[in-house]
Protein backbone atom coordinates (compact mmCIF):
# COMPACT_ATOMS: atom_id res chain seq x y z
CA UNK A 1 0.00 0.00 0.00
CA UNK A 2 2.77 2.54 1.02
CA UNK A 3 3.94 1.75 -2.94
CA UNK A 4 0.89 2.12 -4.43
CA UNK A 5 0.40 5.93 -2.62
CA UNK A 6 3.69 6.95 -3.37
CA UNK A 7 3.42 5.71 -6.99
CA UNK A 8 -0.01 7.60 -7.52
CA UNK A 9 1.45 10.95 -6.01
CA UNK A 10 4.29 10.81 -8.51
CA UNK A 11 1.47 10.23 -10.89
CA UNK A 12 1.41 13.90 -12.80
CA UNK A 13 -2.29 13.70 -13.01
CA UNK A 14 -2.55 13.69 -9.42
CA UNK A 15 0.56 15.84 -8.08
CA UNK A 16 -1.71 18.84 -10.67
CA UNK A 17 -5.10 17.63 -8.30
CA UNK A 18 -3.39 17.92 -5.05
CA UNK A 19 -1.42 21.01 -5.53
CA UNK A 20 -4.54 22.59 -7.18
CA UNK A 21 -6.38 21.82 -4.12
CA UNK A 22 -3.85 23.32 -1.50
CA UNK A 23 -4.10 26.40 -3.79
CA UNK A 24 -7.90 26.55 -3.27
CA UNK A 25 -7.50 26.10 0.70
CA UNK A 26 -4.94 29.01 0.57
CA UNK A 27 -2.48 27.16 2.86
CA UNK A 28 -0.01 30.30 3.45
CA UNK A 29 3.80 30.81 4.82
CA UNK A 30 4.41 30.53 8.20
CA UNK A 31 0.99 28.95 9.06
CA UNK A 32 0.45 25.91 11.03
CA UNK A 33 -0.92 22.92 9.05
CA UNK A 34 -2.64 19.59 10.23
CA UNK A 35 -2.95 16.39 7.91
CA UNK A 36 -5.08 13.69 9.20
CA UNK A 37 -3.95 10.45 7.54
CA UNK A 38 -0.61 11.55 6.14
CA UNK A 39 0.18 8.09 4.94
CA UNK A 40 4.13 7.94 3.49
CA UNK A 41 4.13 12.11 3.45
CA UNK A 42 3.10 12.66 -0.05
CA UNK A 43 0.73 15.90 0.90
CA UNK A 44 3.32 16.69 4.20
CA UNK A 45 5.77 17.30 1.98
CA UNK A 46 3.94 19.25 -0.76
CA UNK A 47 2.97 21.50 2.72
CA UNK A 48 6.52 22.27 4.06
CA UNK A 49 6.93 23.64 0.82
CA UNK A 50 3.95 26.00 1.34
CA UNK A 51 4.27 27.08 4.91
CA UNK A 52 8.29 27.91 4.38
CA UNK A 53 11.06 28.00 7.18
CA UNK A 54 8.64 30.12 9.32
CA UNK A 55 5.82 27.45 9.63
CA UNK A 56 4.68 24.35 10.95
CA UNK A 57 3.60 20.73 9.54
CA UNK A 58 2.07 17.74 11.33
CA UNK A 59 1.24 14.44 9.96
CA UNK A 60 -1.12 12.02 11.90
CA UNK A 61 -2.20 8.82 10.75
CA UNK A 62 -3.48 5.53 12.77
CA UNK A 63 -0.40 2.94 10.60
CA UNK A 64 2.86 3.10 12.56
CA UNK A 65 4.51 0.97 9.55
CA UNK A 66 3.15 4.45 7.65
CA UNK A 67 4.36 6.54 9.24
CA UNK A 68 7.41 4.60 9.76
CA UNK A 69 7.84 5.01 5.50
CA UNK A 70 6.98 8.49 6.01
CA UNK A 71 9.68 9.42 8.37
CA UNK A 72 12.06 8.42 5.53
CA UNK A 73 10.47 9.90 2.91
CA UNK A 74 10.11 13.08 4.57
CA UNK A 75 13.51 13.38 6.34
CA UNK A 76 14.62 16.16 3.61
CA UNK A 77 11.44 18.14 3.89
CA UNK A 78 12.10 18.09 7.97
CA UNK A 79 15.09 19.83 7.30
CA UNK A 80 12.87 22.61 5.70
CA UNK A 81 10.47 23.52 8.46
CA UNK A 82 9.26 22.51 11.48
CA UNK A 83 7.45 18.81 10.79
CA UNK A 84 5.98 16.55 13.27
CA UNK A 85 4.73 12.90 12.42
CA UNK A 86 2.96 11.16 14.75
CA UNK A 87 0.53 8.52 15.15
CA UNK A 88 -3.11 9.45 15.86
CA UNK A 89 -6.96 8.42 15.40
CA UNK A 90 -8.50 11.37 12.96
CA UNK A 91 -11.66 10.94 15.39
CA UNK A 92 -9.28 11.38 18.76
CA UNK A 93 -6.81 14.48 17.77
CA UNK A 94 -4.15 14.59 20.91
CA UNK A 95 -4.40 18.62 20.27
CA UNK A 96 -5.35 21.53 21.97
CA UNK A 97 -8.53 23.54 20.44
CA UNK A 98 -7.10 25.86 18.25
CA UNK A 99 -4.23 24.65 17.42
CA UNK A 100 -3.50 25.15 13.92
CA UNK A 101 -4.61 27.35 10.93
CA UNK A 102 -5.76 24.57 9.18
CA UNK A 103 -6.64 20.82 8.73
CA UNK A 104 -6.90 18.76 5.81
CA UNK A 105 -8.10 15.28 5.09
CA UNK A 106 -7.33 14.40 1.31
CA UNK A 107 -8.52 10.91 -0.25
CA UNK A 108 -8.92 10.07 3.61
CA UNK A 109 -13.05 10.38 4.45
CA UNK A 110 -14.03 7.15 1.72
CA UNK A 111 -11.97 5.29 4.47
CA UNK A 112 -13.99 6.15 7.61
CA UNK A 113 -16.97 4.71 9.17
CA UNK A 114 -18.11 7.69 10.62
CA UNK A 115 -16.73 10.62 8.86
CA UNK A 116 -18.62 13.31 11.17
CA UNK A 117 -16.02 12.47 13.72
CA UNK A 118 -13.20 13.13 12.02
CA UNK A 119 -14.38 16.44 10.97
CA UNK A 120 -15.77 17.58 13.88
CA UNK A 121 -12.58 17.06 15.48
CA UNK A 122 -10.14 18.78 13.13
CA UNK A 123 -13.19 21.54 13.08
CA UNK A 124 -12.12 21.44 16.93
CA UNK A 125 -8.40 21.82 16.29
CA UNK A 126 -8.96 24.64 14.16
CA UNK A 127 -8.24 28.65 15.11
CA UNK A 128 -11.34 30.86 14.24
CA UNK A 129 -11.08 32.07 11.11
CA UNK A 130 -9.00 29.04 9.94
CA UNK A 131 -9.94 26.20 7.38
CA UNK A 132 -10.54 22.80 7.52
CA UNK A 133 -10.59 21.32 4.05
CA UNK A 134 -11.52 17.57 2.38
CA UNK A 135 -10.62 15.83 -0.97
CA UNK A 136 -11.69 12.63 -1.69
CA UNK A 137 -12.12 10.45 -5.35
CA UNK A 138 -15.94 9.66 -5.82
CA UNK A 139 -15.95 5.63 -7.30
CA UNK A 140 -19.37 6.79 -8.26
CA UNK A 141 -18.18 8.74 -11.09
CA UNK A 142 -15.52 6.40 -12.74
CA UNK A 143 -15.73 6.51 -16.74
CA UNK A 144 -13.27 4.03 -18.11
CA UNK A 145 -13.25 2.41 -21.76
CA UNK A 146 -14.07 -1.12 -22.16
CA UNK A 147 -15.55 -3.59 -24.87
CA UNK A 148 -17.78 -5.01 -21.86
CA UNK A 149 -19.70 -2.14 -19.99
CA UNK A 150 -21.53 -4.27 -17.82
CA UNK A 151 -18.89 -6.54 -16.13
CA UNK A 152 -16.82 -3.35 -16.44
CA UNK A 153 -19.44 -1.95 -13.93
CA UNK A 154 -20.15 -4.85 -12.12
CA UNK A 155 -16.17 -4.69 -11.38
CA UNK A 156 -15.76 -1.19 -10.37
CA UNK A 157 -18.69 -0.40 -7.99
CA UNK A 158 -18.78 -4.11 -6.69
CA UNK A 159 -14.78 -3.73 -5.36
CA UNK A 160 -15.48 -0.26 -4.13
CA UNK A 161 -18.48 -1.31 -2.42
CA UNK A 162 -16.84 -3.57 -0.38
CA UNK A 163 -13.54 -1.43 0.46
CA UNK A 164 -14.57 1.39 1.02
CA UNK A 165 -17.58 2.58 3.85
CA UNK A 166 -18.55 5.38 1.88
CA UNK A 167 -17.51 4.82 -2.13
CA UNK A 168 -19.33 8.25 -2.74
CA UNK A 169 -17.31 10.61 -0.28
CA UNK A 170 -16.22 13.19 -2.83
CA UNK A 171 -19.92 14.34 -3.02
CA UNK A 172 -20.62 14.20 0.34
CA UNK A 173 -17.57 16.81 1.47
CA UNK A 174 -19.31 19.96 1.52
CA UNK A 175 -22.40 18.46 3.30
CA UNK A 176 -20.27 17.23 6.20
CA UNK A 177 -18.42 20.73 6.75
CA UNK A 178 -21.33 22.35 6.86
CA UNK A 179 -23.15 20.06 9.32
CA UNK A 180 -19.45 20.49 11.61
CA UNK A 181 -20.75 24.11 11.93
CA UNK A 182 -17.64 25.49 9.03
CA UNK A 183 -18.82 28.60 7.23
CA UNK A 184 -18.12 30.12 3.66
CA UNK A 185 -18.20 26.39 2.23
CA UNK A 186 -16.35 26.18 -1.19
CA UNK A 187 -16.43 23.36 -3.57
CA UNK A 188 -14.23 22.53 -5.76
CA UNK A 189 -14.58 19.92 -9.05
CA UNK A 190 -11.32 18.65 -10.81
CA UNK A 191 -10.88 14.80 -12.68
CA UNK A 192 -7.97 12.36 -12.58
CA UNK A 193 -7.38 11.82 -16.59
CA UNK A 194 -5.10 9.25 -18.11
CA UNK A 195 -5.03 7.72 -22.36
CA UNK A 196 -2.11 5.88 -21.59
CA UNK A 197 -2.63 3.36 -18.92
CA UNK A 198 0.32 5.04 -16.68
CA UNK A 199 1.68 2.98 -13.83
CA UNK A 200 -0.81 3.41 -11.20
CA UNK A 201 -3.15 3.22 -13.36
CA UNK A 202 -2.83 -0.23 -14.40
CA UNK A 203 -2.00 -0.81 -10.55
CA UNK A 204 -5.74 0.29 -9.79
CA UNK A 205 -7.12 -1.98 -12.82
CA UNK A 206 -5.25 -5.12 -11.40
CA UNK A 207 -6.02 -4.64 -8.11
CA UNK A 208 -9.59 -4.33 -8.79
CA UNK A 209 -9.59 -7.52 -10.84
CA UNK A 210 -7.54 -9.53 -8.05
CA UNK A 211 -10.10 -8.11 -5.34
CA UNK A 212 -12.92 -8.70 -7.47
CA UNK A 213 -12.11 -12.54 -7.60
CA UNK A 214 -11.17 -12.45 -3.74
CA UNK A 215 -15.23 -10.97 -2.93
CA UNK A 216 -16.43 -13.53 -5.42
CA UNK A 217 -17.57 -10.68 -7.85
CA UNK A 218 -16.42 -12.82 -10.97
CA UNK A 219 -14.34 -15.47 -11.65
CA UNK A 220 -10.61 -15.43 -12.43
CA UNK A 221 -10.36 -16.16 -15.65
CA UNK A 222 -13.48 -13.52 -15.81
CA UNK A 223 -10.98 -10.91 -14.32
CA UNK A 224 -8.14 -11.71 -16.71
CA UNK A 225 -10.33 -11.45 -19.99
CA UNK A 226 -11.42 -7.74 -18.47
CA UNK A 227 -8.15 -6.78 -17.81
CA UNK A 228 -6.50 -8.08 -20.86
CA UNK A 229 -9.39 -5.87 -22.58
CA UNK A 230 -7.55 -2.64 -21.56
CA UNK A 231 -4.72 -4.07 -22.84
CA UNK A 232 -6.15 -4.30 -26.50
CA UNK A 233 -7.17 -0.87 -26.04
CA UNK A 234 -4.01 0.78 -24.91
CA UNK A 235 -2.38 -0.69 -28.04
CA UNK A 236 -5.28 0.90 -30.37
CA UNK A 237 -5.09 4.62 -28.92
CA UNK A 238 -8.33 4.45 -27.11
CA UNK A 239 -8.02 3.98 -23.73
CA UNK A 240 -9.93 6.41 -20.99
CA UNK A 241 -9.77 6.32 -17.59
CA UNK A 242 -11.30 9.44 -15.65
CA UNK A 243 -12.31 9.51 -11.98
CA UNK A 244 -14.14 12.80 -10.44
CA UNK A 245 -12.18 14.38 -7.45
CA UNK A 246 -14.49 16.78 -5.21
CA UNK A 247 -12.50 19.29 -2.80
CA UNK A 248 -14.54 21.69 -0.20
CA UNK A 249 -13.22 23.98 2.39
CA UNK A 250 -14.76 25.65 5.30
CA UNK A 251 -14.02 28.24 7.69
CA UNK A 252 -14.14 28.34 11.37
CA UNK A 253 -16.32 30.79 12.66
CA UNK A 254 -14.51 33.43 15.16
Amino acid sequence: MAAGLEARGRTATQVRLRRRFLRFVRVRPGERVLEVGCGTGVVVRDLVGLVGRRGEVVGVDASRLMLGKARTLCRESARRTRLTLRVADGARLPFAAGRFDAALAITVILHVIDPMLVVREMARVTRPGGRVGLQDQDFGVVAVTHPERELTDRILHGVAAHIYPEPHSGRRLPGLLRAAGLEGVRLQTDVFQDTTLEPWTKTFLERRGERAVRFGIVDAATARRWLDGFTHLVAQGAFVLTINYYGAVGTKSR
